[in-house]
């Protein structure tokens, strides 16, 4: 093996004289980094008027939690996209050092489906204004406190999609 000497130079293990670099292989590995939380810091300079002593300074930030300061994307995807329990977020906040009850996490999803209720609305009524509604009736256990077991769910989901007869309204699912 050759051994760099102090100036990062590398010298031939049979004759000491120095060697060339004619190129490199390179190894790519992929490997995940998991995500980090990071505070975002918003500063809002306050100014004086030097005349009259008036102070202005400019709004904070709309924030969808009343009592926090916590974006709720990584919190809802990580609920309906990735199927991560309230009690486990918790517990992955945890071991980063954030302390968040699961109770905390709820009133978090409950304001932001408080906050998206409009545009559920929105979808709903698009949906049912369709000629053709396709419908489906799903079954999912739930689970049923106190009793140890789980109990029958059902989603019901309601369909508008007319691309196939040329209908020129989107596809939507209520």
């Amino acid at each position: 093996m050759h051994q760099p000497n102090g100036d990062g130079a590398c010298k031939c293990p049979d004759c000491g004289k120095g060697m060339a670099k004619p190129g490199e292989d390179v190894t790519a590995v992929l490997d995940y980094v998991p995500g980090r939380f990071q505070v975002i810091r918003h500063v809002r300079p306050k100014y004086a008027c030097t005349a009259c002593d008036a102070i202005t300074q400019a709004t904070a930030p709309a924030m969808p939690t009343s009592r926090g300061r916590a974006t709720l994307a990584h919190l809802l995807v990580s609920k309906y996209c990735d199927h991560l329990p309230l009690y486990r977020q918790s517990e992955i906040y945890a071991r980063e050092g954030l302390e968040f009850d699961r109770s905390t996490l709820g009133d978090w999803v409950g304001q932001a489906a408080w906050l998206l209720d409009p545009v559920v609305e929105n979808i709903r009524r698009h949906v049912f204004a369709a000629e053709k509604i396709h419908s489906d009736d799903t079954t999912v256990p739930v689970l049923a406190p106190g009793l140890g077991r789980t109990a029958t769910g059902r989603l019901w989901a309601y369909v508008r999609d007319d691309r196939l007869f040329g209908g020129p309204a989107a596809p939507a699912a209520a």
